[in-house]
């Protein structure tokens, strides 16, 4: 798979859409431990949800962690410094492969990032010792890698035209695991687990709308690998576009776009 390059202001254009799964995720993280409690936003993109995060805990210290420059140079813009509540918003680098708690946290958070991350299951017995007794860490990720969005892009890839400039390039089938999976791991490392999943019928307006979505997040690696040659580049998202639209017809009322999420919140033993 390869690291893609962001662009924050295309990831905003569904930024609502994409925000919900994250308020769904922390209206069942149960009260933190600290008075004053410190966060962690792994993956937090352009700080627009870490933002949300200091008005549910508005004496929090957060920090939000990604890999992206210009995610964290939007977010640092828009977002970072004292909150009105007493706490702070701050940003850093950090690559969540290889990223492990440097101080003690209350809350670990991650909004729709690990899927990006190979092997991110064992980084959670790590990403644990960093909590603070009685603390959270809670995740939610797309798991639709099945869903057309997906399977018709890789297919598309895996085609003579685009195959040896795009093998390997897509997110693999296995790079989101079944629930049980986060839920066995997490709680034989003891901690009390609650695991779910929510389909949003997600109803998207304006021309291609659903290739506009896809822009954002899993088509960002084609994207970057193309860069260097638009003339190709466009030729595969027009192909791709095509297919979606047999894929997801419009209505009078705009295009749905089916959207599984898996849902995860840890609490550490006290």
């Amino acid at each position: 798979m390869t690291t893609p390059a962001w662009d924050p202001a295309q990831y905003l254009r569904h930024a609502g859409h994409r925000a919900r799964p994250f308020a769904d995720l922390l209206a069942r993280v149960p009260g933190l431990p600290g008075e004053q409690p410190r966060i962690a936003d792994l993956g937090c993109g352009p700080g627009n949800v870490t933002a949300v995060l200091a008005e549910r805990w508005p004496t929090a210290r957060i920090t939000g962690y990604d890999n992206s420059r210009p995610m964290l140079d939007k977010a640092e813009a828009e977002h970072a410094g004292p909150t009105p509540g007493g706490g702070r918003l701050d940003f850093a680098y950090a690559d969540l492969r290889t990223w492990t708690p440097t101080r003690t946290y209350d809350l670990i958070v991650s909004n729709a990032a690990l899927h990006w991350v190979p092997g991110h299951l064992d980084a959670f017995s790590a990403w644990l010792d960093g909590l603070a007794p009685g603390g959270a860490f809670a995740f939610q990720i797309p798991n639709n890698i099945d869903a057309p969005l997906h399977a018709l892009m890789r297919e598309l890839a895996a085609t003579p035209r685009w195959k040896a400039r795009l093998a390997d390039v897509l997110r693999a089938e296995d790079s989101v695991h079944a629930p049980g999976v986060y839920l066995d791991r997490l709680a034989r490392l003891g901690c009390a687990t609650d695991v779910w999943e929510t389909t949003y019928q997600h109803v998207l307006t304006g021309e291609d709308p659903v290739l506009d979505w896809v822009k954002g997040t899993g088509l960002r690696p084609a994207l970057t690998v193309l860069a260097d040659d638009p003339e190709a580049r466009d030729a595969f998202v027009a192909e791709y576009r095509d297919l979606l639209r047999q894929a997801y017809p419009s209505a009078p009322y705009g295009t749905v776009l089916p959207f599984r999420r898996l849902f995860a919140v840890a609490t550490k033993g006290a």
